[in-house]
């Protein structure tokens, strides 16, 4: 059976899922369609690509990964259309594949344009439903990639946030807060390690393997699932006790012999 998942900022409060499914449904309507999540914040295209990259491979191959966070709907920005290690992915060219295109061993894409196959979009602030989810359909009924577009060999990717050596320092910034208001950095793993702990503003906290090793309510540093040094807190938020967000300074320090 053919699998279609949707990753968007829509919510589900105003109908807007509803319409994308409808013409799923429509399309494609032996395929399977799972949601992963409409609670990305609104047109965060970053948030969306670290979403997106925790779980796309993880799929079997021939599954179709739709993904509408647009905050150019309408522009000139392109809509890609692409495989990427077996599997289909659509959506706008507007970095929110980062993840994917820094992680495939191989993929091909193509921008979009309106053919027998793909009819123009009917709306110019709603790609989604006119524009995405159709395509979406047709690769999961069999079309092949090739028949909805022109070749793309230069994909928006996100640049990455890179940590810096200063001295007997590497500094580096929150890139991440997820919805338990853990705090994930760009330290690097290996010198975290080195390091034992890590400083947030003027906060040592110390590395730890597991949220279990602190006690309630204890901030600690460990790595996190991605193998990302994170700073979180034991049953709380990290992010509210330490009173940061994304872009927030961090640091280790590394001992001299090293």
């Amino acid at each position: 059976m053919a699998r279609i998942t949707l990753l968007t900022d829509f919510g589900t409060e105003d109908g807007f899922v509803g319409a994308i499914k409808g013409v799923l449904a429509t399309h494609a309507p032996v395929a399977r369609v799972e949601d992963i999540s409409h609670a990305v914040p609104p047109g965060d295209v970053r948030k969306a690509s670290l979403a997106l990259g925790r779980y796309w491979r993880l799929y079997p191959p021939g599954t179709v990964h739709l993904v509408v966070i647009d905050p150019g709907v309408g522009t000139a920005r392109r809509s890609l259309a692409l495989r990427a290690d077996e599997r289909l992915l659509v959506g706008p060219d507007n970095g929110v594949f980062s993840s994917v295109f820094l992680k495939a061993l191989e993929w091909e894409a193509v921008d979009l344009r309106p053919s027998e196959f793909l009819p123009a979009p009917d709306s110019d602030t709603f790609h989604g439903r006119d524009w995405f989810a159709p395509a979406a359909a047709l690769l999961a009924t069999g079309t092949p990639l090739d028949a909805l577009g022109e070749d793309v060999s230069d994909p928006v990717v996100l640049p990455a946030v890179p940590s810096r050596r200063v001295g007997e320092w590497v500094v580096g910034e929150v890139v991440e807060v997820d919805r338990f208001g853990n705090l994930a950095t760009n330290l690097p793993e290996d010198m975290a390690r080195l390091a034992g702990e890590v400083c947030v503003g003027e906060r040592w906290i110390p590395l730890r393997r597991t949220y279990g090793e602190a006690e309630s309510g204890e901030l600690l540093a460990l790595m996190d699932s991605d193998h990302r040094v994170e700073v979180s807190v034991r049953d709380g938020s990290a992010a509210r006790q330490l009173g940061v967000g994304v872009g927030a300074g961090v640091r280790i320090r590394i001992p001299p012999e090293r």
